[in-house]
């Protein structure tokens, strides 16, 4: 599996503090199946993380992973906050491109409210030529009461990507069940750990893998469409699979 979504540099956010933080979580994802993780370090007002510092990291982790011996793929990136991306330029934002792509980007989706005019600023985006991939829209309240909010920055171009925590249970109800309305409605196109400290959300994506309830979609969610993105290659085409469009419609009806 390929991972895209990790806080797993050290000393920069709210994710591993050491680098024997960083290891402790690099053995895990190898444990757990994921052969390729991007670390994404938060970008935003209480962690201004530059790309700089992402770049010098990633270069410090991946030695420290080669020295230890575990078989790991890091990729750079950053989960970048809305306020934050007019705040910096084209070139840095290229920088931060999801799993070594400049031409993807990872955009923070806030947990409470529906983002005033994220609309134009994701079309801003797309006007650059980037390809917004919104992170775990599924923890906000007002996607959770309605997920068909997401629609049309999907149709906009953008990406969704949903937490493997959200899928199996561990982050609550709600975020589950807008999870997997948001994949069985074809609203989802990635899955990811977002992973922190060990004591506060480890590294795993076997158990979400599970909890899609196909391994076709599943594959397309873990491994498909996130080599895509690192490759550069055009996304597959979402695999036929029986889903639960009228959990959706519930959900949107409240």
């Amino acid at each position: 599996m390929i991972d895209l979504h990790s806080h797993v540099l050290p000393g920069v956010d709210d994710g591993a503090a050491t680098i024997e933080d960083s290891l402790v979580m690099a053995r895990a994802a190898v444990a757990d199946g994921i052969r390729w993780l991007a670390a994404t370090p938060h970008v935003r007002n209480d962690y201004p993380t530059a790309a700089e510092t992402m770049e010098r990291l990633v270069r410090v982790v991946r030695n420290a992973i080669d020295d230890a011996g575990v078989e790991l793929e890091l990729l750079p990136g950053g989960e970048i906050a809305l306020d934050r991306l007019e705040l910096l330029s084209t070139e840095e934002l290229r920088r931060f491109g999801l799993g070594g792509n400049p031409r993807y980007l990872l955009v923070e989706f806030p947990y409470v409210g529906w983002p005033l005019g994220v609309e134009e600023q994701l079309f801003g985006l797309r006007a650059q030529e980037f390809v917004p991939v919104i992170a775990h829209p599924e923890r906000n309240r007002e996607v959770q009461a309605d997920p068909w909010r997401l629609e049309p920055l999907v149709r906009l171009g953008c990406l969704v990507q949903v937490t493997a925590a959200s899928l199996d249970g561990r982050l609550g109800s709600s975020s589950a069940a807008c999870g997997r309305a948001l994949v069985d409605g074809g609203l989802a196109h990635l899955v990811a750990s977002d992973a922190h400290l060990p004591a506060v959300r480890t590294v795993g994506m076997a158990a979400a893998a599970r909890a899609v309830g196909s391994r076709e979609l599943a594959r397309w969610l873990t491994v498909d469409v996130p080599r895509a993105i690192v490759d550069d290659e055009r996304l597959p085409e979402r695999p036929a699979s029986t889903s639960r469009r009228r959990l959706l419609g519930r959900l949107r009806r409240g």
